[in-house]
């Protein structure tokens, strides 16, 4: 027996499809503008900003990610010229990581950047639906009550 690939089973893998549509055409409007910022580490540079110094655990707070997912962004970002490690001093264990001047000016090129994004979502999102709130209810709905509670007593 098969399972065809467009079965909702396969939601996760849909969904990455997207993920990786949207990276992509994200990343011609990015080249386009000049933004050298990695698309998949927008929110991680943004946050950088708004914190001004931060480690990793603080941004993986900030993000709602896990510690991880950020220790393996930052080594792109720090080759990109985009940010700077500094030992913590009153814990040799940790690094605090900020924004270099090159990261400072991007982030200012990716919010310019960032409004034409926004209209080209709100265009989709009056063709197809308001697919950024529903993801946005999906995922509440899963931390709510997971899959896993979903399929008992069936």
């Amino acid at each position: 027996m098969t399972v065809p690939l467009d079965d909702p089973v396969f939601l996760g893998r849909t969904v990455e499809r997207l993920s990786t549509l949207i990276e992509t055409q994200s990343e011609v409007i990015f080249k386009e503008h000049g933004v050298i910022i990695p698309v998949k580490s927008c929110s991680l540079m943004i946050q950088l900003a708004r914190l001004e110094h931060a480690t990793a655990a603080d941004l993986a707070r900030a993000l709602n990610v896990s510690h991880q997912l950020v220790l393996q962004k930052l080594p792109k970002l720090m080759r990109l010229s985009l940010v700077t490690a500094t030992q913590v001093l009153d814990d040799a264990r940790k690094k605090s990581f900020s924004l270099t001047a090159t990261g400072k000016r991007q982030i200012e090129i990716f919010l310019n950047c960032r409004d034409l994004v926004k209209q080209a979502y709100a265009d989709l999102f009056d063709e197809v639906g308001d697919l950024f709130s529903l993801t946005n209810a999906f995922i509440g709905a899963l931390e709510e009550k997971p899959l896993s509670k979903r399929t008992r007593n069936r």
